[in-house]
């Protein structure tokens, strides 16, 4: 029986719903070396998106093989507060905001 990863999925928080889904896994760009997980937040019936940006795991910067991607709800949950705090207002008009989080999402 195989195990499915969780990449998506909604998030009540104080009273509010957010859905996320994984916008890109750990890769390694041509530019930047190593970049981490990148998760997309939106508010249920906001318009703006923000893409929360988690750092390269540093089993793939020691050159060790990618592992399986742990997305909990408390992670979700500190990902929606990291970005409120960092100024996302999700009832604004405009392109994605960008912030990047550390490993555990603050």
């Amino acid at each position: 029986m195989s195990k499915s990863h969780k990449n998506a999925g909604a998030i009540d928080l104080d009273g509010v719903t957010y859905d996320w889904h994984l916008h890109c896994e750990p890769h390694l760009s041509d530019d930047e070396g190593w970049k981490g997980m990148t998760i997309s937040l939106v508010q249920r019936d906001a318009k703006r998106e923000v893409l929360v940006e988690f750092p390269a795991p540093k089993r793939l910067l020691k050159g060790l093989p990618r592992g399986r991607l742990q997305l909990d709800d408390a992670t979700i949950a500190r990902c929606v507060r990291s970005a409120i705090s960092a100024g996302w207002d999700p009832m604004s008009r405009g392109r994605p905001v960008t912030i990047v989080v550390d490993a555990e999402g603050n």
